[in-house]
């Protein structure tokens, strides 16, 4: 499934997927928590990054996983080295991601009020505070990762 796309190897081509959606849903997520009144101009934004980031992240490493079997299964040297460091980054990048989505997608709930409510956080002031701090902690963290993915793939491709 994560082999080929129309004949071509489908990292390539997935990777580019995540490498637009990561840094969106960081850069999105952490203005919805440092930004109260933007919030209603971009919670769309936070859901459906919050949604498509982890599924291109995943695609991404399964397709490399794909790529890394099909191709360089016995690379070894240099480049086996630089393939090995860019893998690494792959379970940290998805798990970051994750925890980046979801303490997103409850930040949005809990700064939606219930509809029998006249304002105000769902669950109070702390509550929402603190999943603010956790949500711009996990940016950092998701933004850390996909920019050393990146990073280290690009240089695993160019051998610089």
């Amino acid at each position: 499934m994560f082999d080929q796309i129309l004949g071509l190897p489908a990292h390539p081509l997935i990777i580019h997927f995540a490498v637009v959606l990561t840094p969106l849903l960081v850069v999105i997520a952490a203005a919805y928590a440092l930004l109260p009144r933007w919030r209603t101009h971009v919670t769309w934004a936070v859901v459906l990054l919050s949604l498509a980031a982890p599924a291109a992240v995943f695609a991404a490493k399964e397709s490399g996983e794909s790529l890394k079997s099909a191709r360089f299964a016995t690379a070894d040297g240099e480049l086996g080295a630089r393939i090995s460091t860019h893998q690494s980054f792959a379970n940290p990048l998805l798990l970051s991601v994750l925890g980046l989505a979801v303490a997103a997608l409850l930040l949005v709930y809990a700064t939606h009020p219930a509809r029998d409510s006249v304002g105000g956080d769902r669950f109070g002031r702390p509550v929402t505070l603190g999943l603010s701090a956790l949500t711009l902690v996990l940016a950092g963290v998701a933004g850390y990762f996909v920019f050393q993915a990146g990073d280290s793939g690009a240089r695993a491709v160019w051998g610089s």
